[in-house]
């Protein structure tokens, strides 16, 4: 058995130190998410936990159908001496779920060794939301002087309209405004596509920037994108993140809005209007309801604050 201690496991792994065994598991798992059509983010996270789990089994001399319940329990608390978060070590079992169900499926192995852990309880966080009047100084603070400015005020008014991911946003194209009807097309998560209205204050800016800012920023490449930086290129998430970032902080926002919080805000925003969970959910694009009522969550946590603020008994 070797000596190596859980603390000696690497922490940046790379498929190349991998033994064949591992290497081959790792292949089995990503085809088997490719033939599911799983979102290249997925790919990499599953790959990246995936790798580490496979160097810290191998320094124990334990091939892929040789783990069992007991070896994923003392990763577990592996990675609790490393500190890890509890989102971070539930993601990584997650990976191991699915390599592990690789593996049964394939014939491999009788029983998945992860079957019968449980995840670890994550900390129970509210989504950030900017309250609306918050929200409109910030959009109405963007000015319309120049291109980036112009592209800026119709990337996040449609961004807080529509509720996108910050990946959806920099993956949308011309091909998805459908001007005629007011809406988008959105390409979500397992290549789920759904359909959005857009509200006219955001199909204003958007009309505005195609017609004025988008021409002299480039031709968006082959795929047409709808969001251009300045040198002509598609925006990526890090360039919405930056750009948002500059506009809270001109607005005066505190507590580091992120584009996420826009999607949080709609959400909690149209439970506030009388929007049923229902058609939160299909606005979000959200596969299970149990994932859109964190934003009742948000309300309750609202009207408690109110009661507690405002009832002589409370």
């Amino acid at each position: 058995m070797s000596a190596t201690t859980a603390s000696d496991a690497p922490s940046r792994p790379g498929s190349a130190q991998l033994d064949p065994a591992w290497r081959s598991a790792l292949e089995l798992l990503e085809g088997d998410l490719r033939r599911r059509d799983a979102a290249a983010k997925t790919l990499r996270a599953y790959r990246v936990d995936v790798e580490q789990f496979a160097l810290w089994a191998a320094a124990r001399e334990l091939q892929p159908t040789q783990v069992d319940p007991r070896a994923l329990r003392r990763y577990i608390a592996h990675l609790s001496q490393e500190r890890a978060a509890p989102a971070s070590t539930a993601r990584k079992l997650a990976a191991l779920r699915a390599l592990f169900r690789s593996q049964r499926e394939h014939g491999l192995m009788r029983q998945s060794p992860a079957d019968l852990l449980s995840t670890p309880r994550r900390g129970s966080h509210l989504p950030t939301v900017v309250k609306a009047g918050d929200m409109g100084a910030l959009l109405d603070g963007i000015p319309a002087s120049t291109a980036l400015e112009l592209r800026d005020r119709a990337l996040f008014e449609l961004a807080y309209a529509c509720g996108l991911r910050a990946e959806e946003l920099v993956s949308l194209t011309l091909a998805h405004v459908d001007h005629d009807g007011e809406q988008l097309r959105v390409e979500g998560k397992g290549r789920k596509t759904r359909f959005l209205p857009v509200g006219e204050p955001a199909m204003a800016a958007l009309r505005l920037y195609l017609e004025r800012a988008r021409p002299a920023l480039g031709d968006g490449g082959a795929q047409a994108a709808l969001f251009l930086s300045k040198s002509g290129r598609p925006l990526g998430t890090g360039d919405v993140r930056r750009r948002l970032r500059v506009w809270t902080a001109r607005a005066g926002l505190q507590g580091g809005v992120s584009p996420h919080a826009l999607r949080h805000s709609f959400a909690t925003h149209l439970l506030d209007g009388g929007a049923d969970l229902r058609t939160i959910q299909e606005l979000l694009g959200h596969s299970s309801l149990s994932t859109t009522q964190v934003y009742t969550r948000v309300e309750s946590a609202r009207l408690r604050s109110a009661y507690t603020r405002s009832h002589p008994r409370a």
